[in-house]
């Protein structure tokens, strides 16, 4: 096995037991046993478990990012804000355990705003592109498109915090038109 593809495979390994379990079943000696490696070779590609979750983040992000937008790519900028929140409750209802891990678990290289939302290369990204084309189109009024796009996502991930911890007792279609009515206000008080 070479270096990369097994360095590759550990982070598969993590990432699977992340996705299926949450972050806090995911040790050295689990993810070496599971790639038929011992923990000491794991540990050779990543010197720590944190090591390892850091790793499992960027890619996550990276995957991410390369799957949002497609649902609405053209069209009305709405469909487009829409279609990206779509994809949010795609990733957040279907793989809660990498949304908390993501999102909400607290963690020493997590992403904090502004800086690191401002550096790009996060799905949020790609929102605050659209929020930007809708200000130069004129449909979202001048301001900030960072905070703008940040005023956007807080209440659906706000609402999926509440869903996740089984505080909103609905079905998950009803659940998903209560977020789409929910940032079509939002979209109401940022259009021009």
């Amino acid at each position: 096995m070479s270096t990369s593809s097994t360095a590759e495979k550990i982070a598969d390994a993590a990432q699977a037991i992340l996705v299926g379990e949450g972050a806090a079943a995911v040790t050295m000696r689990r993810v070496a046993d599971m790639v038929g490696v011992s923990p000491m070779a794991a540990y050779k590609h990543y010197p720590s478990r944190q090591a390892l979750l850091d790793a499992v983040a960027d890619r996550a992000f990276r995957e991410l990012a390369g799957g949002w937008g497609r649902r609405a790519p053209d069209g009305p900028w709405e469909d487009r804000a829409l279609g990206l929140m779509e994809d949010f409750l795609d990733f957040a209802l279907g793989r809660p355990h990498l949304y908390r891990f993501l999102m909400t678990d607290r963690r020493e290289r997590a992403r904090r705003f502004p800086d690191d939302f401002e550096a790009g290369g996060s799905p949020f990204g790609m929102l605050v592109v659209v929020v930007e084309e809708g200000m130069r189109a004129g449909v979202v009024r001048q301001d900030d498109p960072l905070e703008v796009s940040l005023a956007m996502t807080s209440s659906v991930q706000g609402l999926v915090q509440l869903y996740l911890g089984g505080r909103i007792g609905l079905e998950e279609d009803d659940f998903r038109r209560l977020c789409e009515r929910t940032a079509r206000r939002v979209l109401d008080g940022v259009r021009n």
